[in-house]
């Protein structure tokens, strides 16, 4: 196929999978649309809201429409590292010897909801470190390769919750997307109420499988960015550094850390695959601009003082979005 071919058969089957997923889950527009992105771009979703806002029924719904295998760990206090990646137990052969067989975790699929993450120690958050980087897993002292496409699609409940615990830093950093779930509107609650009150029930449709799914991760990879877009993406990035010659005043003011080089890896990939959903074969400023807060919200750690002032990296990154130019020339003058 040649790239038009290629753009259409993209918008084809992101079009059927919003179609799909808006089948089960209604409203949270923005919410799926992250999803998806992050899904064409091969990276992990972090979902926060309250319960009872369908994170974990989007995750199902999409784990139904896409033809992966699919595991759901459910995380609790007493989650233990090798309840997630497996453990060696003792078994007898048929002659009756006594041998060590590696019994699989549940992170061994495709898919995988892990529900409630934080309701889990630090240790067991943890488990999923090595796999969510690197796809593979250190279990029984042998390096274990997973399946690929792989994903990990977390929820979770907001830390002042009770019995919650922090995600460390670096698990959060390989999130491709934090997105947060807010409350359905008056008529998206009443849809919700009709949907599921009511005796049908609906069935989705298989969109996409996993080998379909690696050809149209590739074509994303193959989206052209121009220097000066990747240049934007940059200065956003440095912006958010405080202490440096390039941090912006917010972020010296309320920020302790900014994000790693993967905000930026991120915001370039989500503009490549929003550019492909819109039709075209080249990024712009708005992709990054409109990826900007879901790429970083996660990555940007708060001071004493940001917290006391009630300030959110939500509204620190809207802030640097007004004060990063987008011509690095207004930079240079």
């Amino acid at each position: 196929m040649n790239t038009e071919e290629q753009i259409h058969s993209f918008r084809q089957t992101y079009a059927a999978l919003r179609a799909e997923i808006g089948k089960v889950i209604v409203g949270n527009d923005e919410i799926v649309e992250g999803t998806l992105i992050s899904v064409f771009a091969g990276g992990h979703v972090l979902l926060e809201g309250v319960p009872g806002l369908g994170k974990t029924l989007l995750v199902r719904t999409l784990s139904e429409v896409l033809d992966l295998s699919f595991n759901r760990i459910q995380f609790t206090p007493d989650l233990m590292p090798a309840d997630i990646l497996g453990t060696n137990l003792v078994v007898e052969n048929p002659d009756g010897r006594r041998e060590f067989q590696f019994q699989r975790g549940p992170i061994f699929a495709h898919l995988v909801l892990a529900d409630e993450i934080n309701r889990a120690t630090p240790k067991t958050q943890s488990a999923l470190l090595e796999a969510m980087q690197e796809k593979q897993v250190t279990a029984a002292g042998e390096i274990r390769k997973l399946a690929e496409p792989f994903f990990v699609l977390a929820t979770q409940n907001p830390i002042d919750q009770e019995g919650t615990y922090p995600l460390p830093e670096a698990q959060l950093d390989r999130f491709f997307f934090k997105l947060l779930v807010d409350y359905p509107s008056a008529a998206e609650l009443t849809e919700v109420l009709n949907r599921t009150t009511e005796s049908a029930k609906v069935q989705v449709n298989k969109v996409i499988g996993g080998a379909g799914l690696m050809e149209l991760q590739k074509l994303v990879r193959e989206v052209p960015v121009a220097t000066h877009v990747k240049d934007y993406a940059v200065r956003m990035v440095l912006a958010t550094h405080p202490k440096t010659e390039t941090a912006a005043p917010i972020a010296n003011q309320y920020l302790r850390f900014g994000s790693s080089p993967r905000g930026g890896q991120t915001l370039i990939l989500a503009g490549k695959v929003r550019a492909l959903t819109q039709g075209r074969f080249n990024v712009s400023f708005d992709d990054l601009q409109t990826a900007a807060a879901a790429a970083l919200r996660h990555r940007l750690i708060l001071n004493f003082e940001a917290e006391a002032e009630g300030i959110t990296t939500d509204h620190i990154i809207t802030q640097i979005l007004q004060d990063v130019p987008r011509d690095a020339a207004a930079v240079a003058a």
